[in-house]
């Protein structure tokens, strides 16, 4: 869970958990992520701090954003990282 006494911004946070779950394979290339109000609810936090977590996942490669349709995980290679 996220802590929002840790230097670590929030957003990072929830980022590195949702990393977490694509490289331990809980969720798999070309599943959808859960939507923003299910990820609210679950972690607790704002929708700010979700689109921003999913931003960076962004960055990092390791989803990509579908307008009208939702934001999926992009294919893993070995060392984990999007291909």
């Amino acid at each position: 869970m996220t802590n929002p006494l840790s230097p670590t911004p929030l957003y990072v946070q929830l980022a590195d958990l949702l990393t977490k779950r694509i490289e331990t394979g809980k969720w798999t290339s070309g599943q959808t992520l859960p939507s923003e109000t299910q990820l609210r609810q679950e972690f607790g936090v704002s929708r700010g701090t979700v689109r921003a977590a999913v931003a960076l996942l962004l960055e990092r490669g390791l989803v990509v954003t579908m307008p009208q349709r939702g934001t999926y995980v992009t294919a893993q290679d070995s060392t984990g990282a999007g291909s």
